[in-house]
Parts: structure tokens; sequence; C-alpha cells
């Protein structure tokens, strides 16, 4: 794995920016008048309003931009020749139907004009990414992947997982395909290489080795186990090793192994024997062998039903790091290589691109993309459909998964579907639902106010559209659920009410609220301010003794009830619940044990600051306090058995 050190992720969005600063927009030339003067204009509209704006277009390079009749963009295109390009949409036949649907709808046109045809083409991706438009191919799913760092911002370098903008200096190695792969890498390179993976406050502050060291995970530089140059000598193995010089760490470690146990030095040698064998782990390539690959993804769409999947596997200094599945949104009559090329251009508009990029299909952009991603990049990128030899075997090993993963998610769609076709027929709505949003409150004895929200949809889960809410209201009583779930819409849904875009995607066709008539009543008086009436809102009250399958509904004008307790529909529904307080429960908890890593004394009626310092000289931290039981908090000097009670209460309360 090739290290990037001091990366520019952001090159692409500057130069998007730079392109969006010297757009210009243009006007349409005058046209003319009627020959009665006293009758209104006619607006021009779909074929006619585009023929009237060829008229004003250059035969330079740029991107356009289709909207409908509230503004929304339709379609974002790049061209060579923006006049040829626009003049196409004008031709009264020879669209297929996506094509004419799309011209029909058009009410504007907007134009930006760029030097080049690759300026055209990285802007396209970046407007694509940005405004979502509805006949465009989308990737959904823009989650940046998790990285190997190796910080060297300190004086003792640092190896830990990474995700998000690479602006910490040092190597970073990857990508990984999930946080799981990138995990169980980082656990391994641990043990081969003992290098710290603590933040640097929690290094500066040790006083003597932890866990880590304990386990033959670290060498703790941070008490002074391990002589600095070793440990620096440790820092370089693992910046070989990831940067593809594998063999060479493992010779070198051989060599040492053999000299210690020449030298009768056998724990010495065991220590290097077990480095060996972590080294020879990690570098397992799942049965999958890249051959004479170093730095390439592999690229493979599979179509079905009129739905895709992009199978993406990622190769790194001859290592396989993983592979993902993608399924872009587009129309049923787009051909493979069409939405490929869309994927790409979107799939790397934000991500490191490497040197080759392998694809089942041919492309007919693929010399323009292999220029674009070049220049974004500042390194040569090339784009190749394999013919024969290990990359074709590679290819067909992607062409499958990419095969197995489309049949699963068609199939898991289909049964998706019919849940929610369920859900209109349960609660009336006219349609079955695209975007369902949950609503659960967190708070734990009135402190750590929370309240969360998870969206499902016919893809199940949107993840990446969860939002948690920490309450703000200082009025709010502790443990007021009312007061909370009052905020929490009030923010989510003003925001909303504001964008003025019924269309937009991010609205709801549906609310579910974990609570009974009285949280009902307040999202509905939320609601009915902000003028957004017409969601439909539903409560699901917990059965009797909390027990699952008994749960009651309740909707406005309607009586509250229940579903049949072996009702597929229900366990749905109860799934939706549970994710929503599994995310509220969770972001909770985060925010309480953030808390408490602060000070975890502080929260506590009754620990002054003796008290404190008598709880922390006996147990020696507050994590240790947290640990202790009844018996032992009550040994410490000054601690009464009233305030153990309470200390240990705090530490071991259960979340409602």
């Amino acid at each position: 794995m090739k290290p990037e050190i001091h990366p520019n992720s952001d090159k692409f969005v500057k130069l998007a920016e730079h392109n969006e600063r010297k757009m210009k927009y243009v006007k349409d030339s005058p046209t003319e008048a009627p020959s009665d003067a006293t009758d209104e204009p006619v607006e021009k509209t779909g074929r006619a309003l585009i023929e009237a704006k060829v008229a004003t277009l250059p035969n330079a390079p740029g991107v356009y931009r289709m909207l409908d009749a509230e503004g929304n963009a339709l379609y974002v295109g790049k061209a060579k020749n923006l006049k040829a390009r626009v003049r196409s949409y004008a031709r009264p036949t020879g669209h297929n139907n996506r094509i004419a649907r799309m011209i029909d709808a058009t009410r504007d046109m907007e134009f930006i004009r760029t030097e080049t045809e690759t300026d055209a083409l990285l802007l396209e991706a970046n407007l694509i990414k940005k405004m979502k438009p509805r006949y465009n191919v989308l990737l959904r799913d823009d989650k940046s992947f998790p990285y190997i760092l190796l910080a060297e911002d300190h004086e003792v370098a640092q190896l830990y997982k990474h995700r998000g903008a690479r602006k910490r200096p040092g190597a970073y190695f990857g990508p990984f395909a999930s946080a799981g792969a990138v995990n169980r890498s980082l656990n391994t390179l641990q043990r081969a290489f003992l290098l710290r993976s603590c933040s640097d406050s929690v290094y500066e502050s040790r006083s003597r080795p932890c866990l880590l060291y304990q386990i033959k995970r670290c060498s703790a530089p941070c008490t002074g186990e391990i002589a600095r140059d070793d440990y620096q000598e440790l820092v370089e193995e693992a910046r070989d090793f990831l940067s593809g010089k594998s063999r060479q760490v493992q010779e070198a470690l051989l060599e040492k192994m053999q000299a210690a146990s020449e030298a009768m030095d056998f724990e010495a040698a065991a220590a290097a024997r077990d480095r060996i064998r972590a080294l020879t782990y990690v570098q397992q390539d799942s049965g999958i062998n890249p051959g004479d690959i170093t730095e390439a993804d592999v690229i493979a769409i599979e179509k079905q039903g009129g739905q895709s999947c992009v199978q993406v596997f990622f190769f790194r200094a001859g290592q396989n790091l993983g592979n993902k599945a993608y399924f872009p949104r587009h129309e049923r009559d787009q051909a493979e290589p069409e939405i490929l090329e869309a994927f790409i251009g979107q799939f790397y508009e934000s991500r490191p691109v490497p040197r080759e990029i392998f694809v089942n299909h041919r492309l007919a952009g693929a010399a323009l993309i292999g220029e674009a991603l070049s220049t974004r990049m500042g390194h040569n990128v090339k784009l190749h459909k394999p013919q024969r030899g290990d990359k074709m075997g590679l290819m067909r090993h992607a062409e499958q998964n990419a095969k197995e993963a489309l049949a699963r998610h068609v199939s898991e769609s289909a049964s998706q579907r019919k849940l929610l076709r369920g859900v209109a027929e349960a609660f009336g709505l006219e349609s079955a639902p695209e975007r369902i949003e949950v609503f659960d409150n967190s708070h734990l004895q009135g402190t750590n106010q929370l309240g969360g929200m998870i969206v499902a949809g016919p893809d199940g889960f949107m993840k990446n559209q969860y939002r948690k809410f920490n309450i703000k209201d200082e009025t709010t009583q502790p443990g007021d659920d009312y007061a909370m779930m009052r905020e929490v819409f009030t923010r989510r849904y003003g925001r909303l009410a504001r964008e003025e875009n019924r269309s937009s995607t991010s609205w709801p066709d549906l609310v579910l609220v974990d609570g009974g008539r009285g949280q009902l009543n307040i999202v509905r008086e939320v609601m009915a301010e902000l003028g957004l009436e017409d969601v439909p809102l539903v409560g699901i009250a917990k059965g009797p003794d909390r027990d699952a399958g008994r749960e009651r509904f309740f909707m406005h004008g309607r009586a509250d009830f229940m579903m049949p307790h072996n009702s597929p529909v229900l366990y749905y529904l109860q799934r939706l619940r549970d994710e929503a307080h599994r995310f509220a429960i969770g972001s909770h908890r985060a925010r309480r044990s953030a808390d408490i890593r602060k000070n975890p004394l502080d929260r506590i009626n009754g620990i002054g600051a003796s008290r404190k310092r008598a709880l922390l000289h006996h147990f020696g931290s507050g994590r240790a306090i947290g640990r202790a039981a009844l018996s032992e908090l009550e040994k410490v000097e000054g601690i009464s058995a009233k305030i153990a009670q309470r200390i240990y209460n705090h530490f071991n309360s259960n979340d409602e």
C-alpha cells in the first residue's frame, strides 16, 4: 500500500468552485415580437425552450443543467461542444422514453462554460453529487473509506484507523473496503510492530504501561519501556511493510530471530517469531490472487430487471483490501457502460484514485475519464478492460460477486416493498412510503438528554440519513419527554419547512413516534404550527410490561388499534422502533461516556475535592472507580455507606 503523505483531497472541490466562479450563464437572445402586441407571451417549455436556448450557446465545452418548474435539477450533463450537445435535445424524434420525459419536464436551462472538456467532466461529477438530479445515474452510498494512518506529527509515531478528511500529517494506507477489514489488519499490525494506538493526550498522561503492553500489542514508549531509536526502527519497518516491502521486512525479522536463537536469547527469538506469524496472517489474500497487480481497483457491473450492482475490489501493494457492492439509481433502459461511466465519475469525485482501474465493459469516455482523474490526482490514471490472464480472472471473480449481490438485493427489495405496501394499507396511506422517519428520546435521570431519528425506505435503513438532536432548551425539565419531543420536531421539521421543496427526497412519507397518544398530540401541534399537517403521523406504544407483539398504534382521527401478533408488518414496525431505540440509546451512552471520561466524579452530588482525591488515590483512575464493587467503595477513607451507594448507582444504572 503506497503511502500518501500530506494528501490534498480537496483539490477537486477547489477546481469545481473555481469553475463555478468562472460560470457564464448564457442569456436568451431577443426573440421575434408577436404580430399582435396585445397578446400575452407564451412561456416556452420542453423542446421549444431548448431550441430557443441553442441560438445563444457557444461552440465550447461546458456543463448544462435542465430544470423543472420548481427550479430543481432534472439532469446535469457535460459537453465538448455545448451548442451541438444541447441542439440534440431539440430534435423532434430519436429520443428514448427517459430522455423524452426529461425534455417534456424541462422548464429552464442553465449553463457553465469551462476551459476544457476535462474541467467539464470534473464539474459535472461535483454538481451531480450536490444536486442529485432525477434523471442522472446516482451513487447512493458516498461514505468515506477507512484507512490506516501512521501519524508522524508527534515525536512518537502513532498507528490507528482513520476515516474522513486526510488533514493530519502522516502516511495513509488503504482504502479498506470496510471498518471490519481495517480493524482486523490493524490488530495484527499492532502485534507485529508494537506501535502505540493511544491518543496524544493519553500518551502524555501515562505513568505506567497500559494493558496493550501486557498483551504484547504495544512497546510502551510512553513510559520508556523501549528506547526512542528502537521505536523509530519499528516505525520504519511498519512503513516499509505497508508500502509493499513485506518480503524485505520478513527477511530482516527472520535474520533477527536466527541471530537471537544463536545467542541463546530465546525471549527475543520468540518475539521475532510471533511478529513473523502476525505479518504472515495479515498478508493472507482471502483466496483472491492479485497476480501482478500492485495498485488498482477492479470494477464490475451486472444489471438485471432494471437494477444494477457495481462491485469494487481494492488492491494496494499487492494486497486485497476487500470489496464493496453499490446499487446506483438509474433508469431501467440505461445501458451498463453508461451507468458505469457515471458511477466512476461520482465514485472518485472525492476519493483517492489508484494508477489503474479495471472495468468489465469498454467505455466510450475511458480516455477522457482517465485524463480527468490524472489531472485531479497528479499521476497517470488508466482505465482498462482486461482480456486475458490473472486480470481477467479477477474481473470474472468481481462479476460473479456483483451478480450474486444483485440477486440478493433484488430479493430483499421485493420483500421490502411488499412490507411497505403492508404499512401503507395498515395506516391508510395512498401509496407505499419511500421514506419513513422514526423518533425516540433517551436520557438517564434527566441527564444527557437527546433525541434520535432513523430513516428507512425501500432499500432498508438509510444510515447516512440518521440524525441526533442534543436537547438545548435550558428550560426543559429533566426527563420531560413531551418537551424533548417538541424541541426535536421543531428543529427537524422547521429546517425542512424552510426548504419549501416538497419534491425533495428528504421529505418523509410517514413519521413514527415512540410513544402513545400524548406524544402524538405534541408532535401534531408542532407540525400544525409549521404548516405540515399533511405528513402522516403514527405513535407506537409498547404493550403491557413492554411486551413485544402487543404494541398499540395511535393516529389522529382514529381509535388506537393493535395488529395481529404474527403480522409481518408488525415485525417490520418493531424493527424500525427497535432501531430508533438502539440509535438513541447508543448516542446517549456515547455522550455520557464522553462526559464521564472528562471527569467521572464531578456529576455525583456529595463528591467534593477531598473525597475525589481519596477515591483516585485508592483506585488509581475514574475507570477503576466505575468498575469497583460496592463493598470496595465503602473501604475508602471518608466514603460513607450512603455515598458509596450513590457512587455505585451512578456508574451502574441501566438505561430505560
